[in-house]
This record gives structure tokens, C-alpha cells and sequence, in this order.
């Protein structure tokens, strides 16, 4: 068996304050500054955002002692206190954990620690239970959902466990198309590893670059090859998990009754059992063709019909998306196709992989053109596929015009997909209008079943103060919609802390229990990314 290197990847560091390389970072395009007025109204550009040799975080809460037992643990370079470190681990990626880092003051863990092993991450383990320390498991810093917020909870310090020297291809068995990588392997180090030797695993979120294996575990996360190659979690054969009370190995042989599936209960589990350390995926040759066409729709219930008639067909694209009108607007804006930005209709892309791509192109292309759709080549498909993982970067930049812009998903059955897609539209321009600025709401289904879809909303507003103040109340008004209209609190973006207060509306008070329980068995001092998932006590009270 191959062994973790041991190592930070030598990609460089995602910006402190944005998304990815600094070096990536551009202005608007003069298209869409244009557009934005008349979408927005006049917008107010805010302050610059405080440099990081400015900012001020409190003082380290831990003691000497504290850092000796974790030193001992992992060695004493990787116990970090420095405040650039800290920063750096104050948080993810939402546009929420954006605006605070632009503040001069901020909160930060009180250190970074970063284990190199399976059993330095369970030392580290118990240095924190012993002592009283939170501790938040940090892949790639890229959770948009609150998971990474330094929360101390009870607890008089709260350390950063940094995975990413937990990196590399551990496994790989070619005979059963299945490898082992280390949880803190990024993306694409696990794609070029699997690559030199003839595999793929073919995971591609929007945060691929920078989002970890175990990551994408413990978040149930879902790429865009999704309808060709499932979700994450349906990928997972096998995980390894070091928690407060011992370790799990689970995963023997696919398709056991023995039990209850335990390995489910760490998919999606955002850290509060334990940390994941290894996962055993399911992996297939790397593709040696590729086929892109686009299509468009006269509008977003047409181009649905089409999805929803490939999905129940079986035997579709790697890829399938469809955005709704006013995303398709803006899309073509960005490339600077205004005249056609103008016209009205809705767009699907498509990507075709591996074996059989004629056939699957055929079938699929009689189901779409009968509801409704008409091919337009394969031009937008390969331009979404080259700027796929790019949308973060412009996310920063209308921040930085003082265009508020964020995003959240939900899924539900194809029956209510265009109910529930019209009540988080609603939702989200009254919750604006109602604070006295003018949305813009964008909508593509990602990701699609033979029994539903999901629904990713992107909305851009012209907040003129307080931004996370009104982003606060308006996301809390969109959360009730989507489970009063039978929608999921999230489909691939987990519930950290920001959809914790909601959870319990969707499993049940029982379902919670049974959470609760659970973690109580693995991590009884609580120490575990306390306030993620589950909504603690105190949290409650805040709220009420």
C-alpha cells in the first residue's frame, strides 16, 4: 500500500479573502457592468476590502501546554499560531464568510493543526478531548454553508485540523475499479494521480479545484458528471474515520446486509463524528472521447420536460444542465452575445463521455427535440466546459462593484419542480424588495434523477447597507419556503451551520435524536465541529 506524502499541495494558496488564485482575479466584463444597472439600479462601490497585514484577531486561547500536547502530537512546525495561518482557517467561502473577511476585526481559530496521519489526526483527537479544545476538520476551505466557522461552542479554545498533509493514492485496485486516496488529497491531485496510471474518478464540483476528497465525503457533495457518474456518496465504497472514542474502517464488500449501512452515517457528516482520514471510491478508465452540444428552449418548463424525459430514459449524457432564462441572459452577456442575451428561451448543455456516445447522443437528442428543444451546436457546451469551475471569481468581483451575489440549491420531485422553483423566486425578490433593494434571481437544474432535480438559484441584489444583515433574514424567509413547498434544505452544499436550524423540519425530532445520539457515542465532550448540522441549545436561544 502507498503511503500519504505528507505534504501541503504545492498548488498555491487560495486568496485569504475571495476565491482561488489571486492571480485569476479580474474586473467585470464591460458587458456585464452594462447590464448590471439595468438589472440593479445605481450601485454604491464599497469601501476596499482591510488587507490581511490589518486585520486583528484576538490572542491565541491556547496556552503553552496546549501547543506542547498538540506538538507532540503532529511535530511542533505543524502547530501553527501565526495570524496569517489563523486567518486563513477563519471560515469557507460563502458570500456571508466574504463580507466578514473584508472587516478589520475578525474572529479566527486559536491554531492550525495539521496532522499527517491517520493516527496523528487521532492524537490530535485526544489531546483535544483531554483538554477541553473544539476542533473543526479543514479540507479545502471551500464549504459555503457556515462548516468551517471557528465556533468554540462550550469549549475554551477551538484549533483548525488542517487534512491537506493527509494527500495522495493510498490504493488502487484495477482488477475491481476501486482506489484509496487520503482525505486531504485535492481534486486534481487525485485526478493526476489516477490519470498516470489510466483512471478517472471523475468528480467535478464547481470547487474542484481546490475541495478535498474527504471533503467531498463529508459534505455529500455532487459534481457535474453527475448524471453520467453519480453523486460522491453513491461513488464511496469504503471510508476511515478517527473519532474521539476510536477508529471505524468500514466498507468490506459492496452490496452487504450486514446491518445497517454505517458507512452513510459519515457521508455527509461535516465532521461532527470524527474526521474522515481515507476513502475508497469507485474509479473508471479516463474517457478517450468527448462530445459537446447545446440546446435551446422556448422556456425553463420546456427545457425541465426534456430533463425529466432523459432522466426516466436512462442511458443519457456525462453532463446535463439547463439554465432558465434569466441565466441563459446573462451567460451569453458574459461572452458578449447581447442580441441574443435579449431573446428569450432557455439553454441546456450536454457532454457526452465513454462508451456508446452515439447511440446516447441519438437517444438523447429525440427525447429533447420532442419537448421542444432545438440543438445549437456544440459552441455553448464547450464554453461552459472551459469556464466551469470559474463562477466563484466573478462572484468576487461584483462584491467588489458592491453587487451583493450568492447562491443556494434545494431538489424535490419533478411533480413540484416548477412549484417550488417559483416560490424560492418569489421568496428571494420580495425578501430584497422588502430591505429596499432591487434582485436579479438566476435558476439551472445541476443535477438530475429518474424521480426529480435539483434547483440552483443564484441571485444578485443591490444591498445599500448592512448586506449580511439583510442577506440573514432573507435566506431564513427562502429556508422556510423551501420546506413548506417540499423542497430539501440542500442538495449537495450540506447544512453546516446555516441550515442548521432547518434540519429538524426535514428529518424529524426523531431523526435528530438519532444524530444526537450518535454523537454522544463517538465524540462525548462535544468537541467535534460544535453548532454543524446539529443546532446546539445555545444556538436556539440566540435565535428565539
Amino acid at each position: 500500500m502507498e503511503q500519504p506524502n505528507g505534504r501541503v499541495a504545492d498548488d498555491p494558496p487560495m486568496r485569504w479573502n475571495g476565491w482561488g488564485d489571486p492571480a485569476e482575479a479580474h474586473d467585470l466584463p464591460l458587458a456585464v457592468r452594462t447590464l448590471l444597472p439595468l438589472l440593479l439600479g445605481r450601485i454604491r462601490r464599497p469601501d476596499p476590502a482591510a488587507p490581511l497585514d490589518r486585520i486583528r484577531i484576538p490572542e491565541s486561547a491556547l496556552t503553552a501546554d496546549d501547543l506542547s500536547a498538540f506538538g507532540d502530537a503532529v511535530g511542533r512546525e505543524h502547530a501553527d499560531v501565526t495570524a496569517e495561518a489563523r486567518i486563513r482557517h477563519a471560515g469557507g467561502r460563502s458570500t456571508p464568510d466574504l463580507l466578514r473577511r473584508r472587516e478589520t476585526d475578525q474572529q479566527a481559530p486559536d491554531a492550525v493543526i495539521r496532522p499527517g496521519s491517520h493516527d496523528e489526526v487521532g492524537a490530535c483527537l485526544a489531546v483535544a478531548a483531554a483538554r477541553g479544545i473544539a476542533t473543526i476538520p479543514f479540507g479545502g476551505g471551500t464549504s459555503v454553508v457556515g462548516a468551517l466557522d471557528p465556533e468554540r461552542g462550550e469549549h475554551r479554545a477551538v484549533v483548525s485540523l488542517d487534512l491537506r498533509r493527509l494527500s495522495g493514492l493510498l490504493q488502487l485496485d484495477e482488477v475491481s475499479g476501486e482506489a484509496v486516496l487520503a482525505a486531504g488529497t485535492s481534486g486534481p491531485e487525485a485526478e493526476a494521480l489516477l490519470s498516470a496510471r489510466g483512471w478517472e474518478l471523475g468528480h467535478y464540483p464547481q470547487s474542484f479545484r481546490y475541495a478535498t476528497i474527504g471533503g467531498f465525503a463529508a459534505a455529500r457533495s455532487s459534481g457535474q458528471n453527475s448524471a453520467g457518474h453519480g453523486r460522491f456518496d453513491s461513488m464511496v465504497t469504503g471510508i476511515r474515520v478517527a473519532t474521539p472514542t476510536g477508529d471505524i474502517d468500514l466498507g468490506r464488500a459492496p452490496g452487504s446486509a450486514a446491518g445497517p449501512d454505517l458507512l452513510r452515517v459519515f457521508l455527509g457528516s461535516e465532521g461532527i463524528f470524527g474526521v474522515i482520514t481515507e476513502v475508497r471510491v469507485r474509479v473508471h478508465p479516463v474517457p478517450q472521447d468527448r462530445v459537446f452540444e447545446s440546446w435551446s428552449f422556448p422556456d425553463f418548463a420546456s427545457g425541465s420536460a426534456g430533463l425529466r424525459a432523459v432522466a426516466q430514459g436512462g442511458g443519457g449524457p456525462t453532463v446535463i444542465r439547463l439554465s432558465d432564462e434569466a441565466e441563459t441572459a446573462v451567460s451569453l452577456a458574459q461572452v458578449g452575445r447581447i442580441g441574443r442575451a435579449l431573446a428569450k428561451g432557455a439553454s441546456v448543455v450536454t457532454v457526452y463521455e465513454g462508451p456508446g456516445i452515439a447511440e446516447r447522443r441519438q437517444r438523447t437528442a429525440e427525447l429533447l427535440s420532442a419537448a421542444g428543444g432545438t440543438s445549437s451546436g456544440e459552441t455553448g457546451a464547450e464554453e461552459w466546459l472551459k469556464g466551469r469551475f470559474d463562477g466563484p471569481y466573478l462572484r468576487d468581483s461584483l462584491l467588489d462593484a458592491g453587487v451583493f451575489c450568492e447562491t443556494l440549491e434545494t431538489a424535490t420531485t419533478w411533480a413540484n419542480l416548477q412549484t417550488l422553483r417559483a416560490a424560492v423566486q418569489e421568496a428571494l425578490r420580495a425578501g430584497f424588495a422588502d430591505a429596499g433593494a432591487k434582485s436579479y434571481v438566476m435558476c439551472h437544474v445541476s443535477h438530475i434523477y429518474p424521480t426529480g432535480a435539483s434547483l440552483y438559484f443564484t441571485v444578485l441584489a443591490g444591498i445599500r447597507s448592512e448586506p449580511l444583515t439583510t442577506w440573514r433574514a432573507v435566506k431564513s424567509r427562502v429556508n422556510d419556503v423551501i420546506i413548506a413547498t417540499g423542497g430539501t434544505i440542500s442538495h449537495h452544499h450540506a447544512v453546516g451551520r446555516d441550515h442548521a436550524p432547518w434540519l429538524a423540519q426535514e428529518i424529524g425530532d426523531t431523526g435528530i435524536r438519532i444524530l444526537t445520539a450518535i454523537k454522544r457515542e463517538l465524540d462525548p465532550h462535544g468537541i467535534m465541529n460544535p453548532g454543524a448540522v446539529i443546532e446546539t441549545a445555545g444556538a436556539r436561544a440566540g435565535r428565539g
